[in-house]
């Protein structure tokens, strides 16, 4: 029997290339731009103040003008790419190289790829982050959750002698900087993460985000212990067997063979601050897998350019005051 090839090695997973971003010019790549803005109207452009139709197009400098209340604005105004520099192809470049990256992409890498600063690689990918993560806000699982806790960050480098070494399973001999990252998996279906200090701290989110009549499989740890007393929770021994009666994490496992390649293989480093986004992102490229990567690229802009300007990842002419 002839074995079947895997999504991912397949043609159908390849539906948008560098070449053709490149090749297509840059009027045709702010055309892409207006059709994932205005989807409802094909690309035809309405107030984004006031919803009128109606508008002039000032051609000469990609503006539009409502004829209504006289506003000015563009294809990415009140989104997350407003005031934006970069060339809509290379905008869109960007978005295809980063959703490209099985494991993520260094900001240092795209900077490298699209010739810009390095700031700006980072900046735009975080914000690629931010409305990956906006998929996520407010989303309910059910049926059968694998759940699961992994430690990231607060390294401490052992001394060089082995006598003065320390137990750095001990607390006193932590950095106080590791956080835990708390995957939720709904089987078939999709995932939700939190970083809190320790894995126990995650039951109020299971509270906000687990339906009632949902079965939880967790492992061993103490932590999950609290779970028993609303929801259905079955738990497997890790230490004694991966899998025990068709109970396993071995979804949640997966999630976290993902992120961690990304920290170590790719970022090599991710602070604090930022492990919660990274953690979203994982959570996206798990989830959509196996969307081929052109559906990939219009999901994250038109995601982007459904989100207002974001607070977090933008200029300070762009902060509220």
């Amino acid at each position: 029997m002839k074995q079947k090839q895997h999504f991912l090695l397949s043609a159908k997973a390849r539906t948008l290339s560098l070449k053709a971003v490149f090749t297509m010019g840059e009027d045709k790549a702010y055309e892409t731009f207006k059709k994932m803005r205005w989807h409802e109207t094909d690309g035809e452009a309405y107030c984004p103040r006031c919803g009128c139709t109606e508008t002039y197009d000032i051609s000469t400098r990609k503006r539009f003008k409502c004829a209504a209340c006289y506003h000015q604005f563009s294809v990415t105004s009140g989104t997350m790419f407003a005031s934006r520099k970069m060339s809509y192809t290379d905008l869109l470049a960007a978005i295809v190289i980063f959703v490209n990256g099985a494991k993520g992409v260094a900001a240092l890498q795209l900077s490298r790829d699209l010739d810009c600063q390095y700031k700006t690689a980072f900046i735009l990918t975080h914000k690629l982050r931010e409305a990956m993560a906006a998929e996520q806000a407010g989303r309910q699982l059910n049926g059968i959750v694998e759940m699961d806790g992994g430690y990231f960050g607060g390294y401490v480098k052992p001394e060089n002698r082995k006598e003065d070494r320390k137990d750095l399973r001990l607390k006193a001999n932590r950095s106080g900087k590791r956080e835990c990252v708390v995957i939720m998996r709904e089987r078939n279906g999709k995932s939700l993460s939190f970083v809190v200090a320790n894995e126990g701290d995650a039951v109020p989110y299971v509270r906000d985000h687990v339906g009632t009549l949902a079965t939880i499989y967790a492992d061993e740890g103490t932590g999950w212990d609290a779970l028993h007393a609303g929801w259905d929770t079955k738990r497997v021994n890790h230490s004694v067997a991966f899998m025990d009666e068709g109970v396993c994490t071995n979804q949640a496992e997966s999630y976290f063979s993902r992120l961690r390649r990304m920290e170590t293989g790719t970022h090599h480093h991710i602070a604090g601050p930022y492990l919660a986004h990274y953690a979203a992102e994982a959570v996206w490229r798990e989830d959509h897998r196996r969307v081929d990567n052109g559906t990939q690229a219009a999901m994250v802009t038109v995601a982007a350019m459904r989100s207002e300007v974001s607070r977090k990842w933008s200029g300070y002419w762009q902060r509220a005051a």
